[in-house]
């Protein structure tokens, strides 16, 4: 990733619209590194996501418009065998690739024919070479402004940011940005570090589909924006394409955000002072023992310190 920090006047603008952003340019650099740390230590490993080549990039994004990823992979691996590069794809009969489609319950035809049209203007258009810039690639039949985008940043790292629904979710939950295109756009631009489209934009997408689905999995997934998120904080996570709360494994993460958000008030707490404060049926062992657990959560996810006193075991934020 790029060392490059955002200049304060850019965070000020930015955070109008995502006021739960860090305040400062190392707050900023932190989001972006945990989140490209998060992907990198571990993501689903699809057979696309191991490949720069622009054409094998396109299949996969045309499939992929609507049919599940994991179901996805056979027919990308099948298509690619029988026509390997776009070469062989043009040349191919038209009726044999929409034969393919069907067979494989891909969906929409016209979406076989447009990407064998795509192919032959590759090779008669672009010499073989497929085109590097999103506004280039939507020359080719077919490929609209996302699809552009993603091939020109999985292929060339020479994307933009990805806004789609995933994308909009986290960033709504995560940083309360407003369910408005023009500000999901304008945020998601500013927190991609620059000329990293490749990995940004697979993290992002990532995170949406493993951690911050329309039912999150914030720690099951190890969200690595838990520290910053504001649905984490309180509770909320709902969303543009979530319009009721969902259902959440008990209260844990809200139990979560409520033990930062009481710390934030005090100096320090012991944990049978905290323990009242943070519901108000805490009492006994077993109160005690699920507290514990839950602070020390905090404490693997660098949020808060532990202290192991004489008398009584002491939270704090951690600075």
């Amino acid at each position: 990733m790029t060392d490059a920090a955002p200049a304060t006047d850019d965070i000020e603008a930015i955070r109008d619209v995502a006021p739960a952003l860090p305040d400062d340019a190392e707050g900023v650099e932190r989001v972006r590194r945990a989140l490209v740390e998060w992907y990198e230590a571990d993501h689903r490993d699809y057979p696309w996501r191991r490949t720069e080549n622009a054409y094998e990039i396109l299949v996969s994004e045309v499939m992929s418009q609507q049919t599940q990823l994991d179901r996805v992979v056979a027919a990308w691996e099948d298509f690619l065998e029988r026509w390997p590069t776009a070469a062989n794809l043009a040349d191919a009969d038209r009726s044999d690739v929409v034969s393919f489609w069907t067979s494989h319950s891909l969906g929409y035809n016209n979406r076989a024919k447009y990407l064998h049209e795509a192919a032959r203007q590759v090779e008669e258009e672009y010499d073989g070479s497929f085109p590097e810039s999103p506004d280039e690639l939507q020359e080719l039949m077919g490929v609209g402004p996302y699809t552009a985008n993603a091939v020109a940043s999985f292929a060339f790292n020479a994307g933009d940011a990805v806004v789609d629904t995933n994308v909009k979710r986290v960033l709504h939950r995560a940083f309360d940005v407003p369910d408005d295109d023009s500000a999901f756009e304008d945020v998601a631009q500013f927190l991609m570090p620059e000329g990293e489209s490749r990995v940004w934009n697979n993290a992002v997408m990532e995170l949406g589909g493993v951690a911050c689905g329309k039912t999150p999995r914030c720690d099951e997934a190890g969200c690595p924006w838990r520290a910053w998120c504001h649905a984490y904080e309180t509770g909320d996570f709902t969303a543009p394409d979530v319009p009721t709360q969902p259902t959440f494994e008990g209260s844990r993460r809200q139990m979560r955000g409520r033990v930062v958000r009481i710390l934030g008030e005090y100096d320090e707490l012991a944990l049978d002072t905290l323990g009242p404060r943070v519901r108000v049926d805490y009492g006994g062992e077993h109160g005690r023992e699920w507290l514990r657990g839950l602070v020390d959560d905090l404490a693997d996810d660098g949020l808060v310190d532990v202290d192991e006193g004489t008398d009584d075991v002491v939270v704090r934020l951690r600075q």
